[in-house]
């Protein structure tokens, strides 16, 4: 499909920012939203392209802040290959913006992956699928007891010698450090000032641990309950009396935001709910934190560098290390954003919030993409009222969901 005629969808309900508009229409013009309302309220060309939704929903684009691979690819693979291997299977779930994820990895292997993701998103075009907003530098600032399914041998404690240069390859947008670390405080500082969202992941930080990375510039901490501190863990570190952990640091403090995986298999429904209601659709963010498996058959897969990446297990549902515990998911960004609406009190359109404008504002980029609104990139969803994709826009142009090469 082309940009050079408007594009026209019509025949289902808006979701917008803040409610639904049924037998709404939606304007794209060279890629950018030019209307949207009630279809009897515009003008709608004779030559446009017209997109029937079938009586579905017409929503925004998501908008993917911490994902690994799919379809085989993991981005850590250090090829443009992998990475447009990956997005495109996430393309194929709603996702039309991304932040490829570091994992642990050597420098060589983070300096590839960068270099891949720079490479890719100077070459982009509509028809490739979902476009690289930056790199969510995510590993290797690990702590040791908290490192998931990343390889303990690779993790270290940040270095400026390291951090500077990949900071001035000016692709990262999300910067995560583990917040008890050596040298964290001034990472988050520097991640600040370049614009980053700055986070705190696999971490077994104390409230005043992250007390300390709020002043430096801290305000999101991923994947929530997956890899973090608690009460019982922190007191394990600090004895008596008890102190607080990441989860009570990020639902007293409002200014910080957080992300669940909501496949269904990471959290429990009163989790997600408890979630939902504690920090509300405008700080939570859903994620998929996908890796390689996401698109491929059940079987034995490398999590991040694909030469030599900690293996874990694929059943179809989810990825696991036998013994270990989970291993990130292997669904798309509908699943979670279906799941949200189905599993907790989130509305329709708070679920789609939380996969596509609230992302999009956390990371800085909501003036651009996240919502359907005029102006926007055109980035549109037609799903189904099942919330199942049933076809996807990049830039007003219709990606080709058969495609994998």
């Amino acid at each position: 499909m082309t940009t050079e005629r408007a594009v026209v969808w019509l025949n289902g309900t808006l979701v917008l920012p803040d409610r639904t508009l049924e037998d709404g229409a939606v304007i794209c013009r060279q890629g950018r939203i030019q209307a949207v309302g009630r279809r009897q309220e515009l003008s709608l060309s004779e030559e446009a392209l017209t997109v029937d939704a079938g009586g579905g929903y017409i929503a925004p684009g998501y908008v993917d802040l911490h994902v690994h691979g799919g379809d085989g690819a993991d981005f850590m693979d250090g090829t443009p290959d992998a990475a447009r291997t990956a997005i495109r299977a996430h393309t194929r779930h709603g996702t039309t913006t991304i932040f490829p994820t570091t994992t642990i990895g050597s420098p060589q292997q983070i300096a590839a992956m960068l270099e891949s993701c720079l490479e890719v998103r100077r070459q982009w075009h509509a028809a490739e699928g979902a476009r690289i907003a930056g790199v969510h530098f995510y590993g290797p600032y690990f702590a040791a007891d908290k490192v998931g399914c990343h390889l303990l041998s690779g993790r270290r404690d940040p270095t400026p010698e390291e951090y500077l240069l990949a900071f001035d390859l000016d692709i990262i947008r999300i910067a995560t450090c583990a917040a008890e670390l050596p040298g964290a405080e001034a990472f988050y500082r520097e991640a600040h000032k370049r614009g980053c969202l700055v986070t705190c992941g696999h971490s077994n930080a104390s409230w005043t641990e992250m007390a300390r990375g709020f002043e430096a510039g801290l305000r999101h901490v991923d994947h929530f309950w997956c890899a973090m501190s608690s009460v019982p863990s922190i007191r394990e570190r600090f004895g008596t009396p008890m102190q607080g952990s990441m989860e009570q640091f990020v639902l007293m403090h409002p200014e910080m935001s957080t992300e669940v995986i909501a496949d269904g298999c990471h959290l429990s429904p009163e989790l997600l709910e408890y979630a939902f209601v504690m920090k509300g659709p405008a700080r939570l963010c859903l994620v998929t934190d996908a890796n390689r498996a996401l698109g491929m058959p059940p079987g034995e897969y490398r999590f991040g560098p694909q030469e030599d990446g900690e293996w874990f297990t694929s059943d179809g549902r989810v990825g696991f290390q036998p013994g270990r515990g989970l291993a990130s998911s292997i669904v798309g960004m509908e699943v979670m954003v279906r799941n949200m609406a189905a599993m907790t009190r989130a509305s329709v359109v708070e679920a789609v919030r939380m996969g596509s404008l609230t992302p999009a504002e956390r990371a800085g980029i909501a003036a651009e993409v996240g919502s359907l609104e005029v102006g926007k990139r055109a980035d549109v969803l037609v799903l189904n009222k099942a919330l199942e994709v049933q076809r996807v826009f990049v830039a007003g142009a219709e990606f080709d969901r058969t495609r994998t090469t």
